[in-house]
Formats: structure tokens, sequence, C-alpha cells
């Protein structure tokens, strides 16, 4: 089995009003102000899982800052959960800057057959992870439903790019040690955080925080695959952030590496599998 980890798809009718969402988000329109920023349908992402041997997709939601666009996403992709169930699994979406309404719209959809919660996206929205308040309820739902949160984290040195954002490793670290039975997925690496894995503290408290690889190659060299085997085994997810990456040329990149068998597998599928799969 191959698992994306981590893709993003907007229904149609979100597609055709692209510049509308435009001047109501200025995140999205941050991240989608480009001709060249692709947004993909379901029927886009499965074509693309057929042709390119991928099995399964974790399906995720965006940042959105207004409740109602939270609340369409979400339906959105529990109508494509329900049509292409065994192929896309989809996470739920919420502000959590009025977290009565967020927890409420969380609850009915994780409840309704969604399976985790993200990607949180912080500096769209206007809030902040280590919020106590805000980790707290995340925190509460994420417990009461048995599933995992997907977190934006970017890395604080390097390039600037559309949707960087200001999620630190150290953010994530306070979320942690406030809530360490929480899952938490780190999109993109997490900013870096597994070289942090190193200091023996930071390991205990990340012992339920896991690393998707979306977009990597947009960051990091490839050999980060064969270093993050050796700080965080087990816990490296192939993610692509599909449609920013092709799926069938990061499998290639991946493939190329030549990694241990058993990393590979786990990276392909067994990480995603205990995350999003087990419910």
């Amino acid at each position: 089995m191959i698992v994306d980890a981590h893709v993003h798809i907007f229904s149609p009718d979100a597609v055709v009003d692209r510049e509308r969402l435009r001047r109501l988000d200025p995140y999205f329109a941050e991240l989608y102000s480009s001709p060249k920023a692709r947004m993909a349908t379901a029927e886009d992402l499965v074509a693309a899982m057929d042709a390119d041997g991928v099995d399964v997709a974790v399906a995720a939601g965006f940042g959105w800052r207004d409740h109602g666009l939270c609340h369409d996403h979400n339906a959105y992709l529990l109508d494509v959960v329900r049509r292409y169930a065994g192929r896309i699994v989809g996470l739920a979406i919420a502000n959590p800057r009025g977290m009565g309404e967020a927890e409420k719209e969380l609850d009915l959809a994780l409840e309704a057959g969604l399976d985790g919660v993200g990607e949180l996206m912080p500096d769209g929205p206007g809030y902040c992870i280590a919020s106590p308040a805000v980790a707290d309820s995340l925190a509460a739902v994420a417990r009461a439903h048995s599933v995992p949160l997907m977190l934006h984290v970017s890395e604080p040195v390097g390039h600037r790019y559309p949707g960087k954002g200001s999620v630190s490793p150290g953010q994530v670290i306070s979320f942690a040690e406030r809530h360490p039975d929480v899952r938490v997925v780190c999109a993109h690496w997490g900013g870096g955080l597994p070289f942090y894995e190193l200091m023996p503290e930071v390991r205990r408290a990340l012992v339920n925080v896991y690393y998707d690889t979306a977009a990597w190659p947009l960051l990091y060299e490839d050999r980060i695959f064969s270093v993050a085997a050796q700080l965080v085994p087990g816990k490296v997810m192939f993610a692509t952030d599909f449609p920013l990456l092709s799926q069938a040329e990061a499998l290639a990149r991946l493939r190329a590496l030549g990694l241990d068998p058993e990393v590979e597998r786990d990276c392909l599928a067994h990480a995603a599998e205990r995350l999003y799969l087990r419910r």
C-alpha cells in the first residue's frame, strides 16, 4: 500500500469561485494568487492516484477564517469520503478563534465520518497553537474522537514563500508538553523539529508527534529521509501536498534514495495507517 498523507482538494464550486474566495480570505489569496497555484477536486486527485499507483490519500481542509467556509469544506470532504470510501481519508477544519462554534463543527464532522483535524493553519485565521485556550480546546476534540491533529509548521530560517507562516517547532513542543497524549502530525517535516529530538527532553515530549513530508523538494535535500530514519524512526509519513507536487515524481525521488526496505515501507504506508486508517 502507498498512502499520500497530505493532499488538498476543493469542491468544483470552490474552484470556479476562486476569485471570490481570494477576496473573502486573505490567507487563501496569499497561497492562491498565482495562476500557477493549482486547485484540485476529488476527481483530479483520484485520477492522479490511479495513474501514479497511490492507494490512499489523506485530504486536509484549508485554514479558512470564516466559519461558513470551514463548514462548506467539511461538507465537501464528507461527501468525498463517502463516494471514494477506502481511497480518500478526510480531515475536518474549523477556526479555533471561535472555539464554541469550532468545537461543534469539528464534533459534527468527525462523528459524520472525517478522521482527523487539519490542516490547522494558524496564520490565516489568526490564532496561536500554543495558546492554552486554543490548545486545550483542540486537544479535547482530538481526545474525544481519538483522532490526530495535523498542524502546518514552518522552518524559522531559510527562504520566504507564500504560506510559510510563523508556527515554529517551539510552539509544537509547547502544545505537546501540555497535551502529551494527543497525536499531532507536523506537516512539512515540522519545520525541522525532528532534529531537536536529539535532545532527550524534547524526544520525551514529542512521543506522540509525527511528521509528514509534504512539499519537501521545495524545502530540503532528499537525504533528509535517511537522516530522519535515524532521528525519528517510524514517525515519518510520505506526503506530497498534491497538487503542489506530482505524486509520481515524489515517489520516484523517494525510491531512488535506496532506503532500507522496511524504512521505505513504514514511510509509504505503515505510519499513516497507524494514525489515519485504524478507526
